[in-house]
């Protein structure tokens, strides 16, 4: 008797880890881990990837895939989403992923919800970056009111375009890039946005395959976390100086660093 659709898929899945995972042929894909406000950083990194992006065939197709975290900490925030809105590298496909940072950051401007919080993890110096001050002196519910205003009269249309725009996930070959990870007690279609965006222990904790080697951010480490299933590229850029880039061709996988 043949093997069952179930069997053929679990074996298919078993294959794909990070040794022998692959972009399609004719691909040469760019990940970007976590900027959080470092224009400099963004700027230096992009120059290392159209050099890089020289070798190899013309006819090649180029992607470069942000993986969120583009504000917050960082004091070039709203720098950094205009760069990313008006230089995309030439011949360049670019696919821009949502950090946890981008939705707490859309969730205050457009509902005033969470302001808190967000200023705890960096969000002021999103504020900051867009001219608008902090009144202190106010009690808080008419301190984050006052930000809210601000910022919905400081913050660009094409910006907020931007970010309400963002994507989830993106899928290349036997890769899925994401934000923060996934959840693996659920299976790929059925993910929620909370987890993709900020999902962290549970995650980086387990050895579970779901069919794709996923490449994220979220979780900083001193270098690159190479694990069996998945990458993790978040270097900590806002603090390190070091901005990652994951390099993907064939079945070969290499980085770019600003540091």
């Amino acid at each position: 008797m043949g093997e069952s659709f179930l069997t053929r898929l679990f074996k298919k899945k078993d294959k794909v880890s990070v040794t022998t995972a692959a972009v399609p042929n004719g691909v040469r894909a760019y990940a970007i881990g976590d900027i959080h406000g470092r224009l400099d950083l963004l700027q230096k990194l992009h120059g290392m990837i159209l050099e890089d992006s020289e070798s190899g065939s013309s006819e090649i197709r180029k992607v470069i895939i942000y993986l969120g975290d583009y504000i917050d900490r960082g004091f070039q925030s709203k720098e950094v989403i205009e760069f990313l809105i008006g230089h995309t590298p030439k011949d360049f496909e670019a696919i821009y992923l949502k950090g946890n940072h981008e939705a707490q950051f859309m969730k205050f401007l457009k509902a005033g919800e969470g302001g808190q919080g967000w200023l705890q993890f960096g969000g002021d110096a999103t504020i900051f970056s867009y001219g608008v001050q902090i009144p202190n002196h106010l009690p808080i519910d008419d301190r984050f009111r006052h930000i809210q205003a601000s910022l919905q009269e400081a913050v660009p249309e094409h910006h907020i375009n931007f970010c309400s725009q963002l994507e989830l996930t993106y899928e290349l070959g036997d890769y899925l890039f994401v934000h923060a990870g996934i959840n693996p007690y659920e299976p790929l279609d059925r993910q929620s946005e909370s987890d993709l965006l900020w999902i962290r222990d549970e995650f980086i904790g387990s050895d579970v395959n779901l069919g794709k080697v996923i490449v994220h951010g979220h979780t900083i480490n001193d270098v690159p976390d190479v694990q069996e299933y998945r990458i993790g590229i978040d270097t900590g850029a806002y603090i390190s100086g070091k901005l990652t880039c994951l390099v993907l061709e064939g079945d070969t996988k290499r980085f770019l660093s600003t540091k």
